[in-house]
């Protein structure tokens, strides 16, 4: 009597709630899958829908793109999973996110995940739509016009210049990714938000500290509590804000008594009031913090990635620095650099787009669907799946195709999109000449789309490649370098970085730069 006492009361303590537990996942995806369309005949993609409420959220967030990787070896290029609080989609492939892009205000919308939007703010260019979003559109890129990136140039250059030396004199080695974001920050707060050097200075470790904290929580659960990762980003978005404040006001005034600055941040004030729009200090705020994470976190990961490729392929470094010092036998100003030598380095421009290929910076883009549709294209073959998995996915997922439900999200992938694209052979490999000829006409230019793509491709690409290209001059004509650790492992949190930091050995090349590599 007592033994099966004993048993009932282990019965009761361990299995009854596992059994719960799981009866109540069962629940939750039966309740999740009836928000599909049942005017639609092609049914949901396949996929899971995570614990209750919380989705698989938590498993994207720890394990970033083995979650991933996971998934798309199971179910292909198209599935359904739970995120940030939504029923969501997420899509890869040339011709599935080419739906995606283009469909922008007819299919879908742009919308980043809650937490997204409120830290960064629901008047920023990603969250603005309609004539409200070209009119922001508008007044950033002029900005980053040909005429502008001119004159960014001298001070891109000086900064670059001034941590490559600082880099030489450190010994034994540099954690190159937190350089990175340090040089990258310095930049897009000189260029993009008008603070002068000494400014920066000042308040450069707090900014920096404050920024990493906003960034770091993001992508958190939609939980403003205290110590939640909404709420610490909240806090150093608040920090932030000040400083930024101070900054525009000082800029103001300036404007009023006469003085013209050419930074992004002065565009977007300047259009607010060319369209007589009443002054919003919390929209200006939030447009600059915007401009500041799109200028300085993309960058500095891309940057890290190129001496991580570059450590790793010396004979790529041997080309990029003979390109460089053809182009100095040909008469080009290595010290002062212009937007006509900076085009002429065609190789230099291949290494960027090899590096944006392989490791892209933001590893994809949030969409919610403005109504049910469906996307009639291949779903891709998931690896090892013998005839009869095949045979049932022909079964149950209707070969021609897959519904996105009404108002769930959908999650467009670059970095997917990039490893499945059948346009690049032998894609684990770091090769810049894939990119010297043209691709072949029948190629899907959605096979590569480091920057997005559509109406909402990113403002500030030719920045970024101006600043990438500068970057590389520094680099390679001044610099030897040695990655300490040798290939690092890479995660992504928002943006694709080493976990090691990249510890590297730089030491100086000879006068001339001609020593080899």
């Amino acid at each position: 009597m007592a033994l099966s006492t004993l048993l009932a009361s282990v019965l009761c303590t361990l299995v009854l709630p596992v059994l719960l537990f799981l009866v109540a996942v069962k629940l939750w995806e039966v309740y999740l899958v009836r928000g599909a369309d049942p005017g639609c005949r092609s049914p949901l993609p396949p996929g899971s829908m995570g614990l209750p409420f919380i989705g698989e959220t938590l498993q994207l967030l720890l394990q970033r793109r083995k979650f991933l990787r996971m998934k798309r070896e199971k179910y292909g290029y198209i599935y359904r999973t739970h995120l940030f609080g939504n029923p969501t989609v997420r899509v890869m492939g040339a011709e599935n996110i080419r739906h995606i892009l283009l469909g922008e205000h007819r299919l879908v919308s742009a919308q980043w995940p809650s937490s997204v939007r409120t830290i960064l703010g629901s008047d920023t260019l990603s969250n603005v739509h309609g004539s409200q979003h070209r009119t922001k559109k508008k007044a950033i890129m002029r900005a980053f016009s040909r005429e502008a990136l001119q004159l960014y140039i001298p001070v891109i250059q000086e900064e670059v210049g001034a941590a490559v030396q600082r880099w030489l004199l450190q010994d034994p080695c540099v954690l190159v990714y937190p350089e990175m974001k340090r040089l990258m920050f310095r930049i897009a707060m000189r260029i993009l938000l008008g603070f002068e050097p000494e400014q920066i200075s000042s308040d450069e470790q707090q900014l920096v500290e404050a920024f990493e904290e906003m960034i770091k929580n993001l992508f958190s659960l939609p939980i403003d509590v205290p110590f939640s990762g909404l709420y610490r980003g909240l806090k150093a978005r608040n920090f932030i804000h000040s400083k930024i404040e101070e900054n525009i006001r000082k800029k103001v005034e300036q404007s009023d008594q006469g003085s013209k600055h050419t930074d992004a941040l002065q565009q977007l004030i300047d259009s607010s009031r060319k369209n007589s729009e009443p002054f919003s200090m919390q929209a200006i705020k939030e447009s600059a913090t915007e401009l500041l994470f799109g200028g300085h976190e993309t960058t500095a990961s891309t940057a890290t990635s190129l001496v991580m490729f570059l450590g790793l392929n010396p004979e790529v470094v041997k080309k990029l620095r003979q390109e460089i010092l053809d182009k100095e036998d040909d008469g080009a100003d290595l010290q002062n650099l212009n937007m006509e030598s900076l085009e002429q380095l065609r190789y230099a421009g291949c290494v960027i787009k090899e590096t944006l290929r392989i490791n892209p910076p933001i590893p994809g883009g949030f969409r919610v669907a403005l109504r049910t549709f469906e996307l009639n294209v291949s779903n891709g073959t998931p690896p090892g799946r013998g005839l009869v998995e095949l045979l049932l996915d022909w079964l149950l997922f209707s070969p021609q195709g897959f519904q996105i439900p009404k108002g769930w999200n959908v999650i467009y992938s670059i970095c997917d999109t990039h490893d499945v694209a059948e346009m690049f052979p032998n894609k684990d490999d770091f090769q810049p000449e894939r990119f010297m000829d043209k691709p072949p006409a029948d190629a899907s230019r959605f096979q590569y789309v480091p920057f997005g793509g559509g109406s909402r491709m990113c403002v500030g690409k030719e920045f970024a490649k101006v600043l990438l290209k500068i970057f590389l001059v520094e680099l390679v004509t001044k610099c030897h370098w040695t990655l300490l650790n040798g290939p690092p492992t890479m995660k992504t949190g928002p943006t694709v970085y080493p976990v090691d930091n990249l510890p590297t050995k730089f030491t100086r090349v000879s006068k001339g730069g001609r020593s080899g590599s």
